[in-house]
């Protein structure tokens, strides 16, 4: 009998601390019930928050997404919706790398109706406004928030719920989470609490992606 596929999980958060690294594993894992495996990228202490920090996660991913496929991963999963170095992991390995930024877009999309985007930096990652075009109603960032380790705090947590209010008022039919930190601090439900909206999380979206691409390498 084979193996069971997993799924490769690259974190942009460089840690030492397993238990906070491998929390996007454990959600797909429960949502799907497939195995991860999760890498994080080197030097990257604040993960990806502007234009320095992304291009140096980009030039990273192809080996971290290597890596992963030597433990073993079937699929790949970059778990920042900036979707960095997505081209260049896609062109170092043969299984699929899928993005959580343009994943969740595309799930959004799919929900019909005006998207409002919660993230971390002012300017939308590139990876949802190439999907969600005219669909995009308005885009906010939690107060006092500009990096992936600010939403760890109670009081970057309940800026996030605050500013998706502000999202649902703005005209927003559904939210889409443009930064993976808010997995993390699983704010999915709260957010849907206070807004009475739909949620979409991009690692989860990556997710079910993955789940797709596993169900197709076993046939």
């Amino acid at each position: 009998m084979s193996a069971p596929l997993t799924v490769g999980v690259i974190r942009v958060v460089t840690s030492d601390d397993w238990q906070f690294l491998e929390a996007h594993g454990r959600v797909l894992e429960q949502a799907h019930g497939y195995g991860t495996v999760t890498a994080c990228l080197p030097d990257q202490p604040h993960g990806v928050h502007d234009d320095r920090t992304f291009a140096a996660a980009a030039q990273k991913m192809p080996a971290a997404a290597r890596a992963l496929v030597a433990e073993g991963a079937a699929a790949v999963i970059i778990s920042c919706a900036a979707d960095p170095g997505l081209t260049w992991a896609r062109a170092a390995v043969d299984v699929p790398v899928i993005g959580a930024g343009s994943a969740g877009a595309a799930i959004a999309m799919a929900m019909g109706g005006a998207v409002g985007v919660l993230g971390i930096t002012e300017e939308v990652p590139e990876s949802v406004t190439a999907v969600l075009g005219d669909r995009l109603v308005a885009s906010r960032v939690p107060t006092g928030v500009s990096r992936t380790t600010e939403l760890t705090t109670a009081s970057g947590a309940r800026a996030a719920v605050e500013a998706a209010i502000e999202l649902r008022d703005a005209g927003a039919t559904s939210i889409l989470f443009a930064c993976t930190g808010l997995t993390t601090l699983n704010l999915a439900e709260p957010v849907r609490a206070a807004t009475g909206l739909p949620v979409v999380d991009a690692v989860r979206a990556a997710g079910l992606v993955a789940a797709d691409a596993l169900d197709v390498r076993s046939r």
